[in-house]
């Protein structure tokens, strides 16, 4: 249910990305709109989630890639869904591929948008989701769930089980000494495996493996839900 009405009242908006540079622009953007304004900004995660409980916003536009010390934009939409339902979530993102589609959609997100997008389309999305509308097309995106599965379905199964087990505690969260005293192994070795996992899987990061966990999980609770 919408929590605002846009032609008679203003849209209160925070934003999250890293760069400053780029919230600013945002923030301009924005508030350069008659109907809405930039209440709050927030560089990390952590001070997202206090940025929205202070100021209880109608839309946090959230990027979905942030520094290595902080949440995903998904994993803080997760959140802020969880805990502020009437705040619409918008992501940011630089692709538009099924990962991010996905994410979004289990997140809980209103929708996601390219961050090459036009300033008027930006603002005028900000706008929808305010509204109670839903960008994220339910059709398109249980396509791009069964394309996703089929990719990492493959990927998974080229792991081996000391690998499965790596990757499970990754998704935990688990630091690689913690790893290694619940497989007693060596922290050295938890390293290799780490770096194997992530080769099979085609990543970079071990966020992006711990995000892969955390997408697989919720998609095993929902199917008992």
């Amino acid at each position: 249910m919408p929590t605002n009405n846009p032609a008679t009242s203003t849209i209160r908006v925070v934003l999250l990305d890293d760069h400053e540079i780029v919230r600013h622009g945002v923030a301009e953007l924005v508030n350069a709109e008659i109907d809405m304004e930039v209440v709050g900004e927030a560089g990390s995660s952590a001070e997202m989630l206090a940025v929205v409980a202070r100021h209880q916003p109608d839309v946090a536009v959230l990027d979905v890639r942030l520094g290595d010390d902080s949440a995903s934009g998904i994993a803080t939409c997760r959140d802020i869904r969880a805990n502020h339902p009437d705040t619409q979530c918008l992501i940011l993102t630089s692709f538009a591929d099924d990962e991010a589609l996905v994410d979004a959609s289990l997140a809980g997100a209103a929708g996601f948008v390219l961050k090459q997008i036009r300033g008027n389309d930006l603002v005028d999305s900000i706008r929808k989701v305010a509204d109670g509308a839903q960008l994220l097309d339910a059709a398109e995106t249980r396509m791009a769930m069964q394309r996703l599965r089929s990719t990492e379905a493959g990927a998974l199964a080229s792991l081996t089980e000391k690998e499965r087990r790596v990757f499970d505690l990754i998704g935990e969260g688990r630091s690689n000494r913690e790893i290694g005293e619940a497989l007693f192994i060596a922290e050295k070795t938890v390293k290799n495996y780490v770096s194997s996992v992530l080769a099979k899987l085609g990543m970079v990061r071990r966020t992006e493996a711990a995000a892969l966990a955390a997408r697989l999980e919720e998609r095993q609770r929902r199917k008992y839900d």
